[in-house]
C-alpha cells in the first residue's frame, strides 16, 4: 500500500472530456498513483478513449459496470478495488492542477490529519473559466457536515488506513455527500487553502421541478443513506437550505 494514491473516477458519457481529465492526472508531480475508472455503460466513445491511455500506462485501470447502475454503485466498486493508502476523487469531466496530489499529501502529513479538502474553481463545458472560486470552513466536523456539503468531491482526500472501506447506499444523487457523512464520523476534515482543481459545470438550467427534485434527493440522502427517521431527515433538509445559502455568500467568490 505504501503511499499509493487511489484515484476514484466514475464516468458516464464523458467521452468529450475524459481525455483532459486523464491528462490532468498524468501531469501530476506526484507519480505514485492508480486511477480506477468505473464506467457506467456509456453510450459514447468513453471506453475507446480510455483504452488508449490504459494501453500506455498501467497505472490506469478501466472497469465497466455490467449494467447502468448510477454513480453510487460505480464509486463503491472503485473503492473496493482501491489499493492505495490515500483515496482521492475525480469525476470523468473534472480537472486537477499538476501539484494537487503532492501539495495535499504534504498538507495532510504536516498537519497530521487523515481527511482534507481544498478550494476549487469552475470551468464551463469548453474548459474556460467561469469566474467562480469555491472554498469552505477551515475545519468541517461531524456536526458541521450535516449543515451543508462543504466539500467538493474533486478536492477530497483521506487516509484509508485510518478511515477504512467506505460504501454508501445506492442513491441516485448526493452519494458523494453520503460518503462524507460516514468519513466525518471517524475524522474531522481540514481545508488546504489553495485552488488545486477545476470543476466543470456543464450547460443546462434547473427548472422549478428541478429544485423540487433536489429537495427529494436531499431527503433521500438523510433518510435512506444515513438511516434517519422522517422528522430528522426533514430537519436536515431545512438546515441544508439555510447553510447552502450561507455557503454561497461566504465561500463562493465571483471574479
Amino acid at each position: 500500500m505504501s503511499d499509493l494514491v487511489s484515484i476514484i473516477t466514475p464516468s458516464y458519457n464523458c467521452g468529450a472530456y475524459i481525455a483532459d481529465t486523464i491528462n490532468s492526472v498524468l501531469a501530476q508531480t506526484y507519480p505514485n498513483w492508480e486511477m480506477i475508472i468505473v464506467d457506467d455503460c456509456s453510450t459514447d466513445d468513453t471506453a475507446a478513449v480510455v483504452a488508449e491511455y490504459e494501453r500506455k500506462d498501467q497505472r490506469i485501470r478501466f472497469i465497466r459496470n455490467e449494467r447502468n447502475s448510477g454513480a453510487a454503485v460505480s464509486r463503491n466498486r472503485a473503492l473496493r478495488e482501491a489499493r492505495g493508502r490515500w483515496v482521492a476523487f475525480l469525476d470523468g469531466d473534472d480537472l486537477w492542477e499538476p501539484y494537487k496530489l503532492q501539495h495535499q499529501i504534504d498538507f495532510m502529513t504536516e498537519h497530521d490529519c487523515v481527511f482534507s479538502y481544498h478550494k476549487y474553481d469552475e470551468i464551463d463545458e469548453y474548459g474556460k473559466p467561469r469566474g467562480a472560486e469555491v472554498s469552505g470552513p477551515r475545519k468541517v466536523t461531524k456536526r458541521g457536515i450535516y449543515a451543508c456539503n462543504w466539500l467538493g468531491c474533486l478536492t477530497v482526500m483521506y487516509d484509508r488506513t485510518r478511515i477504512g472501506l467506505i460504501q454508501v447506499a445506492n442513491i441516485y444523487k448526493r452519494n458523494d455527500y453520503a460518503m462524507w457523512l460516514q468519513v466525518t464520523r471517524k475524522a474531522d476534515c481540514y481545508l488546504m487553502p489553495e485552488v488545486a482543481a477545476h470543476y466543470r459545470r456543464r450547460s443546462g438550467s434547473i427548472s422549478h421541478n428541478g429544485h423540487l427534485s433536489l429537495l427529494k434527493w436531499q431527503y433521500q440522502l438523510f433518510s435512506v443513506a444515513d438511516h434517519n427517521g422522517p422528522l430528522l431527515s426533514i430537519f436536515y433538509v431545512a438546515l441544508n437550505l439555510v447553510f447552502t445559502s450561507l455557503k454561497k455568500i461566504l465561500y463562493c467568490k465571483r471574479y
